[in-house]
């Protein structure tokens, strides 16, 4: 398993039963503090969609979507949502919520073309939020503020956790740093993105990368991004472009950086149908969500996706993500780790 990182001497801190009462003790506060601190209300979330609406997230454009046809709608086929970056905006519009509230949910995703190692398994769960801005509110400096209230939800949920399991020592700093992902590549011009991403996250320990899915200077994307929900290609005022990006932070068991949230303001109209022009994704305008914003049936927002797996297992120090979530996982794989002392669930 090339992918797979075995960290020498590494012992699980916690026990299976404190696992899982860990686990279920970070959901449960950090969701409250979430939704305190964006005022986000809790909904109840589809594990698929139809095909065709334009609705599913399509994530890099190349994963394919796990498929059904339904027997009783003349099998129409249903797809198993990637994630709900595009639906939670139809949902403020169908509740109707005004700006500075929002709304969040438990999301549950099978992405079976994922590549599996120790932070990328088939099945994703995370929360998965969206929230009504104005007008104003399109901007860097909004951004930064509700990245910092998030980072900060993470930071009171990391001091629980070590206050109730002294075994466990904080790592997070208190701030986190910001920087496009232009000026990124400026300062590591030879370095792969996730190479780049590794030497910033060690330098700060808690990073957000501005500007995920344009192209950079040198013609190449940071990273993927879909062309219909986060806004990465309007001008900010930092001068480049975007208005979107990931909380990365340094993560010392693994001795790399980790995401932990991908997350922007999403595309007016203008935003939309430009980088649908820049991608080549035209058609798409046809479709039903699209339709929607083109039509103004749908109020501008900000959104994102937090991984509860991943965040359970930095803030309880485990070596790999099989640790804290059941999924299927290669049997090689499953033999590597338990002989590294992280057996899989």
């Amino acid at each position: 398993m090339s992918k797979l990182i075995k960290v020498e001497g590494y012992r699980q801190l916690l026990d299976p039963t404190q696992t899982e009462q860990g686990i279920k003790q970070i959901k449960e506060f950090f969701q409250m503090n979430l939704s305190t601190a964006l005022r986000l209300r809790r909904v109840t979330a589809p594990l698929f969609v139809l095909r065709g609406l334009g609705i599913n997230d399509d994530l890099n454009g190349v994963e394919r979507p796990v498929t059904f046809p339904i027997k009783d709608m003349g099998d129409q086929v249903a797809e198993v949502v990637h994630s709900l970056a595009k639906w939670k905006r139809l949902m403020l519009a169908e509740y109707a919520i005004k700006p500075g509230y929002g709304l969040y949910t438990d999301m549950n995703a099978i992405r079976g073309d994922e590549e599996l190692d120790n932070t990328h398994s088939l099945y994703v769960d995370q929360w998965d939020w969206c929230r009504t801005i104005k007008e104003g509110d399109r901007n860097l400096a909004f951004l930064r503020k509700i990245v910092c209230s998030i980072y900060a939800a993470i930071r009171r949920t990391e001091y629980l956790v070590c206050e109730t399991y002294p075994q466990i020592s904080s790592f997070l700093p208190e701030d986190i740093h910001f920087i496009h992902s232009e000026e990124l590549r400026r300062m590591y011009p030879e370095l792969t993105p996730k190479e780049r991403e590794d030497a910033i996250c060690k330098q700060y320990g808690a990073v957000f990368i501005i500007g995920i899915g344009g192209k950079l200077g040198d013609g190449k994307v940071h990273d993927g991004r879909a062309p219909d929900y986060d806004d990465w290609s309007t001008p900010n005022e930092d001068g480049f472009y975007g208005l979107n990006g990931d909380i990365m932070i340094w993560y010392p068991i693994l001795n790399r950086s980790i995401e932990l949230s991908s997350m922007g303001i999403r595309v007016d109209k203008k935003a939309m149908m430009r980088q649908l022009e820049l991608t080549g994704k035209m058609e798409r305008a046809q479709l039903y969500f699209h339709k929607k914003l083109l039509n103004d049936e749908m109020p501008l927002s900000i959104g994102g996706g937090i991984g509860q797996s991943r965040l359970c297992m930095v803030l309880l120090h485990k070596a790999h993500v099989g640790e804290i979530q059941a999924s299927i996982w290669p049997e090689d794989m499953r033999r590597e780790c338990a002989a590294a002392g992280m057996p899989l669930i």
